[in-house]
């Protein structure tokens, strides 16, 4: 395996050099990753599948924190499924679930990923180690 450095935008890769390309957390919620995803497909062989793993704004505990969080009301859900449906991606969604062994350690992500505010209100309310957290996979295949 061979690790190269690039960017969404600019790929050290052949065209039409490679099966699968799969990005997690790296567009985003969709808007404004349209570089980014013409790049992938210009690298993807016909045949060729592109995945992205994103969070699932419409279910789980996390989304309804995302939701609280100030960039929500400039990415609704529908606008984000709405964006990749539009870019020729299918979607699948994945229930799945942060568990911790320690409260401490999900006070230490929630930290990380919220204002220290919000952490702390969306802490406050929330009992456990364990966080619904789903995931909204976009996936498109590349026409032979």
């Amino acid at each position: 395996m061979t690790v190269q450095a690039g960017s969404a935008e600019r790929l050290p890769l052949f065209d039409r050099s490679v099966d699968v390309v799969h990005a997690r957390f790296a567009y985003f919620f969709g808007p404004g990753g349209e570089p980014g995803i013409a790049e992938c497909l210009r690298v993807l062989r016909p045949g060729g599948v592109m995945f992205v793993v994103d969070n699932d704004l419409r279910s789980g505990t996390f989304a309804s924190w995302l939701a609280r969080s100030s960039w929500a009301p400039h990415h609704s859900a529908d606008d984000v499924e709405a964006f990749w449906r539009g870019q020729g991606f299918a979607l699948v969604r994945v229930p799945s679930r942060w568990e911790f062994t320690s409260r401490a350690d999900l006070e230490a992500v929630v930290g990380i990923e919220f204002p220290a505010a919000l952490a702390g209100e969306l802490l406050a309310e929330h009992q456990g180690a364990v966080v619904d957290c789903h995931y909204a996979l976009y996936w498109r295949r590349v026409s032979p």
